[in-house]
């Protein structure tokens, strides 16, 4: 597991980030994903700030006993998240926070890892129930009967083992993704990645802060009755519910988890 080490006092007028890590051996696929969480984490979290620049890629990669192509291949990956830039004579530099794809599912999970940002939850949620009651409402139009049964047997699983549990709480993506699927739309199709990581990463958030406040499974009921009834407004309707529910739990969990600090 990658930990942070003692370095010493940064340098005089420097902005140039402390990295330095104790990374596990094994092979570069899975050496190379160890340094972009642990890179990706501290940036999404602010150890590691916007603007500041990460140490040059001889001494990183020394530091952290990897080749220095391991170590260009896991900046190259945070680039591509839009968090860092790279360039020949400035250096790898952590970008503005507008310039992350904030819905990267990697993103997501590094900014979930401990207290999330409370802008960032509330802004997630807001796109959430702008997107989702759409969704919920084109599955009702759209829904075929394998699609149903899909929903159906996913609640099922739902409410038979509690969010709690792994278990549970795989069922839970597998109603959304299934709802989405449903929705026939290819476009939407391609929020799923990012739907599912923010339903995942809220969901361990909550049980991780303060535990379920109240059954959640009812409000997906409320949904799916909607979606077998073909009623469109309904389902919308219901959807919206569940995710203005969900928020306030959520928000619910921030604040247990800051009076903890």
């Amino acid at each position: 597991m990658i930990q942070d080490q003692p370095d010493g006092k940064r340098a005089a007028g420097s902005r140039q980030a402390s990295a330095i890590v104790d990374a596990p051996r094994g092979s570069g696929r899975r050496v190379r994903g160890a340094v972009v969480d642990f890179l990706g984490e501290r940036i999404v979290t602010g150890a590691i700030a916007v603007g500041e620049t990460l140490p040059g890629e001889i001494q990183t990669a020394d530091r952290l006993d990897i080749s220095r192509g391991t170590y260009r291949e896991a900046v190259k990956m945070l680039a591509a998240k839009g968090l860092v830039e790279s360039r020949t004579k400035t250096g790898t530099r952590v970008l503005e926070r507008a310039r992350w794809n904030l819905l990267d599912p990697d993103i997501l999970r590094w900014a979930f890892a401990g207290k999330p940002d409370a802008q960032l939850v509330s802004d997630l949620f807001e796109m959430r129930i702008i997107v989702e009651p759409a969704i919920a409402r084109l599955a009702a139009l759209r829904r075929d009967e394998d699609q149903l049964a899909e929903m159906q047997h996913a609640l099922a699983t739902m409410a038979q083992n509690g969010l709690e549990t792994e278990a549970g709480r795989n069922a839970d993506l597998e109603f959304h993704e299934a709802m989405l699927n449903a929705s026939s739309n290819e476009i939407m199709k391609t929020l799923g990645a990012s739907i599912g990581a923010a339903v995942a990463y809220t969901t361990l958030f909550k049980q991780r802060a303060a535990g379920f406040p109240r059954d959640p499974v009812p409000d997906h009921e409320r949904v799916l009755k909607a979606i077998e009834a073909s009623d469109p407004s309904a389902a919308e309707n219901a959807m919206g519910e569940l995710l203005r529910l969900a928020q306030s739990d959520t928000q619910e969990a921030l604040a247990e988890y800051a009076a903890r600090d």
